[in-house]
């Protein structure tokens, strides 16, 4: 018996293709991966104006090949693994690489190939006249025969909506796992239905693929991936969410500027306040999220409700800001007191003010920070976090070996110094750096809250890069570098001035496993020619690993240990 997916309204696709809403270009990326923290860039429907130019102009732009280390270009890396390098190569030579074979809204039977550990996303591989395409799928899992709709096409794939499961992966597929209500539509998730240890399984996968895709590490050089860490939590566990709701019609924002916009009550129909829905930037109601923590979702109504309430009032959409903090009592006069809509019985409130003050418990530590700045946004991992980070600062190999213990840390994009402050206690000496002064601030007042004196913790603005300058009076052997830079990774200045500075352990954190594995070759390369000029030791990827900073999610946070041997 077929089985209709939950997006579906029926098990049999209509004969008419759905109305068609704009889509994403590019697939999620960061907090993609997490719960729509930031807009991607919108592929507008096909213009029906006969202007050449603009035709042209177009037409360039869909074909031009995307950027590297983009969630298309990985994605398409995939893409050629599934077709096979020399059929893609043959494609190419014969300038039909772009050319698909299916037209837009074609109704296709499939069985899938993979899922795309980049995405979450089902590969499958289509043939017609002859011609290999890869269409890619939402919500869909290896194996299983389904039904999918093209919608839009790409360099040597297109991308299909989910029409129906006909033949599922019982094996993998458990829809009684699924606790949203709005999985299959909202584009948070992706992996409900499947068993925590395959979610884990997955994310391996991803660290895997892109140290074979993207790192130019020799295969021998590359230490057996180890499993991924686990999330204490699996729901409930995300403090911050970011819902958002799109701009009033047309219409009403022509009655706000004639002082004419009509009197609101209740909910309009056309008012969503929420997330984006799968693969399109048309925003859904959503009036509770199952990985959001409780104080989160009791916030989540009464936020909603203002809006309702002040609808006229808006002359463009907007994104809402929900953090989970712990109650923060004002013992100054100039230390800000955060602002919450509503407090839970253990003393959380939500922050819903940019400018608010978020505190959060990590282990023993406090930490806070402005709400409208960068923290990790699951609390529940980052003990686990920080403690594996820490054994690969002090293995318990070293003692045997007669190693020198390490005495001094370097916290390099420290953010608000959550590694800095947590690891301080182990150390004698710790120094952190980043970019944004307010981070900065943050660190400072961290380490005063936590009773860590400047001269053991020390927190200074500026680039990364040049956090070696001071240092210089750090011992090498005894120093542990961290470094845990945003999405992009990091450059040749600073990749130069780590191998040139010399600390004995490298613990590299990212967000983006895969300009980790671009980086960490640059590392391994740079060292190896350094040692073969002047001699010495060099850096080895001694252990790669995982970690789930948001379940459900396909995203993945990765952890790279270098050491100088």
């Amino acid at each position: 018996m077929a089985t209709a997916h939950p997006r579906s309204r029926s098990s049999t696709p209509s004969t008419q293709p759905p109305e068609k809403r704009p889509r994403l270009d590019d697939p999620p990326v960061s907090d993609a991966v997490s719960v729509q923290d930031a807009a991607e860039t919108c592929q507008a429907s096909p213009s029906t104006s006969k202007k050449t130019p603009k035709q042209k102009k177009n037409k360039k732009n869909a074909r031009r090949l995307p950027d590297p280390f983009s969630s298309d270009d990985i994605l398409t890396r995939e893409v050629i693994a599934l077709l096979g390098q020399d059929y893609v190569q043959s494609l190419t030579a014969q300038k039909m690489d772009w050319d698909a074979p299916f037209e837009q809204f074609k109704h296709l039977d499939l069985t899938v190939s993979r899922i795309s550990p980049s995405t979450g996303e089902s590969l499958s591989v289509a043939e017609s006249n002859g011609k290999k395409w890869v269409i890619v799928t939402p919500l869909s899992l290896p194996g299983e025969r389904i039904r999918a709709r093209v919608y839009r096409h790409s360099r040597l794939h297109s991308h299909a909506d989910l029409v129906e499961v006909v033949q599922s992966n019982s094996e993998w597929r458990d829809m009684s796992r699924v606790q949203c209500r709005y999985f299959g539509k909202c584009a948070g998730c992706q992996y409900q239905m499947l068993s925590y240890e395959k979610q884990l399984d997955l994310k391996r996968d991803t660290v895997v693929e892109a140290y074979k895709n993207y790192s130019s590490i020799p295969p021998e050089l590359v230490p057996p991936i180890q499993p991924t860490i686990g999330s204490p939590l699996q729901y409930g566990y995300r403090t911050k969410l970011t819902p958002h709701f799109q701009r009033p019609p047309f219409s009403f924002q022509k009655s706000q500027k004639r002082g004419e916009a009509p009197v609101v009550e209740g909910k309009p129909d056309w008012l969503k306040i929420g997330f984006h829905e799968v693969g399109t930037r048309h925003v859904m109601d959503i009036e509770g999220c199952p990985i959001a923590t409780p104080v989160i979702n009791k916030a989540l109504g009464p936020v909603r409700d203002n809006v309702i309430k002040n609808i006229a009032k808006f002359k463009n959409g907007a994104t809402l800001l929900l953090r989970d903090s712990l109650a923060i009592e004002s013992s100054r006069d100039d230390e800000p007191v955060a602002s919450g809509s509503t407090t839970t019985e253990d003393g959380h409130i939500c922050v819903t003010d940019q400018k608010g003050s978020v505190r959060e418990r990590v282990g023993d530590m406090f930490f806070e920070y402005t709400a409208g700045t960068f923290f990790q946004n699951n609390n529940s991992a980052l003990v686990p976090l920080t403690s594996y980070v820490r054994d690969a600062a002090f293995p318990a190999t070293d003692a045997s070996e007669g190693a020198a213990k390490p005495t001094h840390l370097v916290d390099a994009y420290c953010g608000s110094g959550l590694f800095s402050i947590m690891l301080a206690p182990h150390f004698d000496k710790v120094a952190g750096i980043e970019l944004s002064a307010e981070s900065i601030r943050a660190a400072q007042r961290n380490a005063e809250l936590n009773a860590l004196s400047t001269e053991k913790v020390s927190f200074m603005a500026g680039d990364a890069a040049n956090i070696f300058e001071t240092v210089q009076e750090f011992p090498r052997d005894r120093t542990v570098l961290i470094i845990d830079p945003p999405r992009k990774g990091t450059d040749d200045r600073f990749i130069e001035q780590m191998v040139a500075f010399g600390a004995s352990t490298v613990v590299y954190v990212s967000c983006n496993v895969h300009t980790q594995a671009r980086d960490v070759g640059r590392m391994l390369k740079r060292s190896d020619d350094k040692a073969q000029a002047e001699g010495g030791k060099k850096y080895v990827l001694e252990s790669l690993r995982g970690l789930d900073l948001f379940p459900q999610t396909a995203h993945v946070e990765a952890i790279a240990v270098l050491r100088l041997m």
